[in-house]
């Protein structure tokens, strides 16, 4: 038999489970054979107003039947609209639109890189990252972390990054030297763990920025975009970055990213540094306009906030009752972690195929906790009934 015959048309680089989506309404997906499964995974923090939204659905659908794509060689009225509306929200003066997070992230990264360039000092073209980051896929993205599951097999890697502990002030500023262009950070590494930023830790590394004259480029490719109870996760810290990369939420399920930046930082992304056939399409913007109307509609943040709270006091008071396997809550708003004593991988396997609930495994052995930003209390209850059960009957592995 040929190799070819015993590979899948779909490459297999995904350990895909038996869940198989055909439909998704509000805070619930329905698989082919009709099963129903309440998706506090939300597409891993992507389906920010749940599945089938009418506004967002409805956009899409109007823009598709007007105007899909175009050349960025042309003027882009509808990218320019949904520019300056991220201008006026946040810190930041410019926007580049990606089609992910990833390419998100190599836009910061280049824009980091080409800032000091455009000052005369090219050799400043080291970004100091952390441990247990999670930024994308591409080799710029797995070459910003240390992280050997996302590295091996894909050597030689690119240059230009050092390694630090997260959270360890001291140990980063150490790694400052003449070649440092900036810091890349998570406020909130998500894969590694749900792991929040300290306070100390955040603002410590933008007064360095400030001192020696880097970059702070903040990747809130899933913190961000409302997640936290704010529009971006460092206005919990009471700073401003010079650069974020956006995506996951921001296009509610419409592949979307966005690289926003201060107009200092982004002073040497001129005519012909960078590109992108579809980021900023016509269709892509409509979702995003759509997205943010209900983001940045009243009291929507506010809820967000409250329904978090009502979240994780619902959690800790779960944890009692079931501390042979809970530890305890971390995070902000709705992007919380729960912290088991046990494989967290075998747990989410366990909530999705014996209680029809979809959560999402990360680092440090943490169920990440993610659900559309549009949640109601009765989600939240009906959420916290069928984890209480799952963990009810729920056999840790001796060896785990």
């Amino acid at each position: 038999m040929s190799v070819a015959a015993t590979v899948p048309a779909l490459m297999p680089v995904y350990p895909r489970c038996d869940v198989r989506p055909v439909r998704g309404e509000g805070a619930y997906l329905y698989g082919e054979r009709g099963e129903k499964y309440l998706d506090f995974a939300a597409g891993i923090a992507v389906n920010a107003l749940g599945h089938g939204h009418t506004a967002l659905v409805k956009a899409i659908a109007d823009q598709a039947a007007t105007l899909m794509h175009v050349s960025n060689l042309y003027g882009s009225p509808q990218g320019e609209h949904f520019a300056q509306r991220l201008v006026d929200a946040t810190f930041a003066d410019t926007v580049f639109f990606t089609n992910s997070g990833a390419e998100a992230v190599e836009c910061a990264i280049k824009t980091a890189r080409r800032y000091h360039y455009a000052n005369g000092n090219p050799e400043r073209h080291d970004l100091i990252t952390f441990d247990t980051a999670f930024h994308g896929r591409t080799l710029g993205a797995i070459s910003a972390t240390n992280q050997a599951k996302m590295r091996d097999g894909f050597e030689p890697l690119l240059p230009g990054f050092k390694y630090a502990t997260f959270n360890d002030l001291e140990g980063a500023l150490a790694l400052i030297d003449g070649n440092t262009a900036g810091f890349l950070v998570e406020p909130i590494q998500g894969e590694g763990g749900i792991r929040p930023a300290s306070m100390e830790f955040l603002q410590g590394l933008r007064k360095a920025c400030d001192e020696h004259g880097l970059l702070l480029v903040l990747d809130e490719v899933q913190a961000g975009y409302g997640r936290t109870g704010k529009l971006f996760a460092h206005e919990l810290y009471g700073i401003t970055p010079d650069i974020i990369a956006s995506a996951k939420g921001i296009g509610g399920g419409f592949p979307l990213g966005a690289c926003l930046a201060t107009a200092e930082a982004a002073k040497g992304m001129v005519a012909g540094t960078h590109g992108s056939t579809y980021g900023g399409n016509p269709l892509a913007m409509a979702a995003g306009e759509a997205v943010l109307d209900v983001i940045q509609g009243e009291g929507f943040l506010e809820n967000v906030t409250r329904m978090g709270e009502r979240l994780r006091s619902a959690l800790e008071q779960l944890i009692p009752n079931h501390d042979h396997l809970f530890h305890s809550v971390r995070g902000h708003g709705l992007m919380l972690g729960i912290k088991l004593t046990s494989d967290s991988r075998r747990f989410v396997a366990h909530c999705r195929d014996n209680h029809g609930l979809l959560l999402v495994s990360a680092g440090e052995n943490v169920v990440r906790v993610l659900p559309p930003l549009n949640i109601e209390e009765a989600h939240v209850a009906e959420f916290i009934e069928k984890l209480s059960e799952a963990a009810r009957v729920y056999v840790p592995v001796a060896d785990e």
